[in-house]
């Protein structure tokens, strides 16, 4: 009788710290998970619009002549570099 259990409990042994392994890394990763979403939900958002800038800066030096233009370079009715 104690040779079946011990048996049982060899055959077993490598089971159930398989099992603990990975419930420990599931656990481990779910963990991460909702401390990365909490840090990016209460992290502050002060966004800046300086891309705003920075395009309506483009569209007012294409509306208003070319740098390509200025530097004596050929250029289409775009203010594109002509390819001749």
């Amino acid at each position: 009788m104690t040779d079946d259990i011990s048996l049982l409990l060899k055959e077993a042994k490598p089971l159930y710290f398989a099992r603990k392994r990975r419930n420990n890394v599931i656990k481990s990763v779910a963990a991460m998970l909702v401390c990365v979403v909490m840090v990016g939900w209460l992290s502050p958002k002060n966004y800046t619009y300086e891309y705003q800038d920075v395009w309506s800066s483009e569209i007012y030096l294409t509306e208003n002549g070319s740098v390509i233009e200025e530097m004596g370079l050929p250029v289409d009715e775009y203010g594109l570099l002509a390819v001749v």
